[in-house]
Order: structure tokens, then C-alpha cells, then sequence
């Protein structure tokens, strides 16, 4: 998909897949809903990054080709942020 790139990254002990596009200093994150995954923003990631940003989209834990968590049933919403700011960490992207 027009130079969108692929990697996985370690967030709190769980191995994320993360689709990038574009470059620069100001970056547009996109999460997605369920049950969907990182390809429902693929259009608007290369959109933005035709706009002169950098376009991050991420399968959160347990969907696409992220990690499942080793007990789902115990994850809560504060789980989601805490690994989108370690995510954001260890991309190198400014908060």
C-alpha cells in the first residue's frame, strides 16, 4: 500500500504491529475501533502524509497482528493510553 511501512515495537511486554507513512515533526495517530485494525485508516494515513505529516496506525493489543494479552478480560481503558504513550515513546514522538 503506497509506501505505507510495517514493524512491530515491545510496549509493556506485548509486541504491537505499527503501519507509518510520511515524515516530519508534526504526526497524526490513528487508533481504531473493533474490531477493526490499522487498515481501516489507510486512505486517510496516505492523505496525511501527502499533507506533510507523519501518519502512525497501530493494531491495539489483541487485534490484527499485535499480541493478544496474556489475560484480556482484565484489560481497561487506562491500559489502551498507558501503551499509547509508551508507544509514542518508542517511536521517538514528542507528546
Amino acid at each position: 500500500m503506497e509506501k505505507i511501512q510495517h514493524s512491530h515495537v515491545q510496549v509493556q511486554g506485548l509486541k504491537l504491529h505499527v503501519a507509518q507513512i510520511g515524515t516530519g515533526p508534526k504526526v497524526v495517530l490513528f487508533l481504531h475501533g473493533f474490531p477493526e485494525i490499522w487498515y481501516s485508516w489507510r486512505h486517510q494515513m496516505i492523505a496525511v502524509a501527502n499533507a506533510g505529516f507523519r501518519a502512525v496506525a497501530f493494531d491495539c493489543r489483541g487485534y490484527g497482528l499485535s499480541d493478544h494479552p496474556p489475560e484480556p478480560e482484565k484489560a481497561n481503558f487506562n491500559d489502551l493510553a498507558d501503551e499509547v504513550v509508551a508507544l509514542l515513546d518508542s517511536l521517538a514522538i514528542d507528546k
